[in-house]
């Protein structure tokens, strides 16, 4: 029986490090490789001795596949392709191509640079990771080998972000990554077709979340913001370089503007410049509006946003600052928070999901006392609001997404464990499909059933037409023909038609049934009674009594024959073809009855 299994490696009930392992009609695939931010030891890593106990990972795997270039995603790759070792191919999309490295780099830089790591990736090793990248466009079918075919769909979320669909023969993956079914300032919404795959990974970060309106919650933020900077405090806003951070942006640029405030805005590191510079460049991936404007000028072009320096930290009177990373797990954004932390006029926004174990979730659970390095206690007496700018679908977005897509199982990754439960029995209740939840190193198998598409003859339908029966969607109709196997594709064809393109010579069967019947005459005689008799039944039929003494009624033929032991019985050998089967067996039972006694 044909199977489907999945293995979570990472994002199996929990948030944070992706990656998940799909073998599909005897090919492997690996989905996402990831790192969790909430560790700095092994942990951060997905478990690859999973799959290095069967061997290389190179033979084991077909491909591995890159959802979009946060971390979370794609941030173990080079340590999975040069350190562990990999050398087939890694599909990603070109915007995720082109950003992938330089997060990889940034990050390397905060981990082996500043916090002295060992045991971490180098920054060639990132440069040949990115030479086995082969970079796919949106709705292109990707051909891996013979058998394995993908196919990318827009997935929102960030620039580049996808989902992808996996198809082996007749069965089938599809992989959202994140994904965002709502469009924002600068990204359209995610969009599938109606692909009913076997199968849909979809991520659950806000399983039980349905979002209030968005314009609400851009009210609220520039109202806090605004606040902060009136009484003079300064407002820290961790970001992602790319994604929220282009998208609070754009906001805050058309609110300065318009209130016409004069407290400096800032955006930290030089990925900014890097950031909007791929913005430009892959402009078709953003939404229509933008588009529309970049005609007349570019929207990442901000004139209240300048580039942020270390020194400014410490500058007096109100600012804002965008600095990465989003989480509070490192970088500017951690040092910023530490000089500001002290002071109850400042405030610190979080706008997206942080992983269990950074700084950014101690906080939104309400711990004011943070040990950081070298036990040194930080007290926090700042404000800390969490406004969800998240990039991804809530429960009302990942119902919708199922639903569009109309899969036969669905599977939940990406979220956790409890928030999880609750969306699955949504999901169940709603599509009656089934719905699973597995924990990092679990496997869910799910058999398939191959389903063998057969081409029909325009012959052999109009064959069917002609009988004057017209299809209905609602029953099912039988048709009878041959069945053939040409360049690896079935086709049900008339026998005619079959005969003629193999080549071959019909055989014909015939049934012969034997019918005894008590008559002393002679056989002739037998049969000339057989004759009379039939003709004035079957007044539809062709029925003849040729030289030889035989009766025909269509393609069946009649004899008589004297019985071998007994003189007063005749034989009455009665045979047809197979197409006349029907007909076959009603003369059979008629002759079976006898026949009217003739006068003597």
């Amino acid at each position: 029986m044909p199977e489907i299994r999945v293995t979570p490696l990472g994002a199996g009930q929990d948030v944070g490090r992706s990656c998940i392992l799909v073998s599909i009609g005897g090919k492997n695939v690996m989905l996402d490789c990831g790192m969790h931010m909430g560790f700095n030891d092994d942990r951060r890593f997905p478990d690859f001795s999973y799959i290095t106990r069967n061997g290389r990972l190179t033979d084991f795997l077909d491909c591995v596949i890159i959802s979009h270039f946060h971390l979370d995603h794609c941030g173990a790759l080079p340590y999975f392709s040069e350190m562990v070792g990999y050398d087939g191919p890694i599909y990603m999309t070109h915007p995720t191509q082109a950003i992938c490295p330089i997060l990889l780099e940034d990050y390397r830089k905060i981990a082996v640079d500043k916090k002295g790591e060992a045991n971490f990736f180098t920054s060639q090793m990132i440069k040949d990771c990115m030479k086995k990248v082969v970079a796919v466009h949106l709705h292109q079918t990707v051909q891996v080998d013979d058998e394995l075919e993908i196919k990318a769909y827009y997935a929102g979320h960030v620039l580049g972000a996808a989902m992808f669909q996996i198809k082996v023969g007749s069965e089938s993956v599809v992989y959202t990554g994140d994904y965002n079914m709502t469009p924002d300032r600068h990204l359209g919404a995610a969009w599938i077709d109606k692909c009913r795959p076997n199968l849909l990974i979809t991520e659950s970060t806000y399983a039980t979340t349905i979002r209030d309106s968005k314009r609400c919650r851009e009210r609220d933020f520039l109202k806090k913001v605004h606040e902060t900077v009136e009484r003079g405090g300064k407002v820290l806003i961790p970001v992602f370089a790319l994604g929220r951070a282009q998208e609070l942006c754009i906001l805050l640029e058309t609110f300065w503007e318009r209130v016409n405030l004069k407290a400096p805005i800032y955006f930290s590191t030089g990925l900014t410049e890097k950031a909007n510079h791929y913005y430009k460049l892959f402009i078709t991936w953003t939404n229509q509006k933008i588009r529309k404007t970049f005609v007349q000028r570019n929207m990442f072009e901000f004139k209240h946003i300048k580039a942020f320096d270390r020194a400014f930290a410490d500058n007096p009177g109100p600012m804002v600052v965008f600095a990465t990373p989003g989480m509070l797990h490192a970088g500017q954004s951690l040092q910023i928070f530490r000089k500001w932390a002290g002071n109850e006029k400042n405030m610190v926004i979080m706008p997206g999901y942080c992983v269990q174990g950074t700084v950014g979730h101690k906080i939104l659970s309400g711990q004011r006392k943070l040990e950081m390095e070298g036990r040194q206690v930080l007290e926090v007496k700042m404000q800390v609001e969490y406004m969800s700018f998240s990039a991804h679908a809530d429960a009302k977005g990942i119902m919708q997404l199922v639903g569009q897509a109309e899969p036969e199982s669905v599977l939940l990754v990406h979220g956790e464990a409890k928030k999880m439960e609750f969306l699955k029995q949504k999901i169940e209740q709603e599509f009656r499909v089934n719905c699973y939840m597995p924990a990092n190193g679990e496997t869910v198998t799910l058999p398939t059933s191959p389903s063998i598409p057969v081409g029909i003859s325009l012959g052999l339908l109009k064959r069917e037409m002609a009988q004057g029966l017209l299809p209905s969607a609602k029953k099912p109709r039988l048709l009878h023909g041959t069945l053939i196997m040409k360049d690896s594709s079935f086709q049900l064809v008339s026998s005619e038609q079959a005969l003629k393109e193999l080549g071959l010579a019909e055989h014909q069967l015939r049934f012969t049934c034997r019918v005894h019947l008590h008559d002393s005459r002679k056989e002739q005689e037998t049969a000339a009674r057989v004759y009379s008799h039939l003709k004035s039944i079957l007044k539809d039929h062709c029925v003849q009594h040729l030289p030889d003494g035989s009766v025909t009624v269509e393609s069946i033929l009649i004899q008589a024959a004297a019985h071998s032991e007994d003189p007063g019985t005749k034989v009455l050998l009665v045979s047809w073809t197979y197409q006349d089967e029907e007909l076959g067996s009603y003369l059979t039972s008629l002759l079976k009855k006898g026949l009217p006694q003739a006068p003597s």
